[in-house]
């Protein structure tokens, strides 16, 4: 995601981090761009206290704010215009209808020029893709496959409440586009793993 943001043609930039946890996406970007500020949103106080420890080097340069994205309201401490917005592993925590209604509440954030990027996993439709992607994983990991094959019924219950709102690539694609972005793109994928995104077209 940090590299496909236009941040190195931009003299500086502020991006958002939603459901930023321990701000892994906001550290690359805030390290290969320093002319860069972010703000980092999330609702646990562990994770905000742990980002902080992470994102020691970048002092001066973020803050966190507390927003949980299942419930809204956005904090009026997130600015009403940004550069950019990323989300990290976090989206495919959300039902359908409020994944459609925050790339929603995103566009009207991002400054015209601006870009949302998303990196999430996606659910196959076609079992037959279901069954190379798990052969894939499987084969790399072979400790986490027979644990796949082994979990008692709380684990199991556990994972199924994990995965529940995982939607389909098209679906997220098409949301996007529904918001308004244009340049609706996957821009990289791997197996169940994708980035996604587009950017808010300038003002005519």
């Amino acid at each position: 995601m940090a590299e496909l943001l236009p941040f190195a043609e931009q003299p500086e930039a502020t991006f958002l981090d939603l459901g930023a946890g321990t701000g892994a996406a906001s550290h690359a970007i805030l390290e290969r761009y320093p002319h860069t500020t972010a703000i980092l949103a999330d609702f646990s106080p562990e994770m905000m206290g742990a980002g902080e420890t992470e994102l020691r080097p970048f002092a001066g340069r973020y803050r966190y704010v507390e927003f949980d994205l299942l419930t809204g309201p956005w904090p009026t401490d997130i600015p009403p215009a940004v550069d950019a917005v990323v989300t990290s592993l976090a989206v495919h925590h959300l039902p359908d209808e409020r994944k459609r209604s925050l790339f929603g509440e995103i566009f009207e954030r991002v400054r015209p020029g601006g870009w949302y990027l998303n990196y999430d996993p996606v659910r196959a439709t076609d079992p037959v893709v279901t069954a190379v992607q798990t052969r894939v994983l499987d084969e790399e990991d072979p400790e986490t496959a027979h644990k796949r094959h082994h979990r008692t019924a709380e684990e199991q219950a556990r994972f199924e409440n994990h995965v529940r709102f995982i939607s389909p690539l098209d679906l997220q694609l098409d949301y996007l586009r529904s918001a308004g972005f244009h340049g609706v793109e996957v821009w990289w994928k791997r197996l169940d793993y994708v980035i996604i995104g587009g950017y808010h077209p300038s003002a005519t």
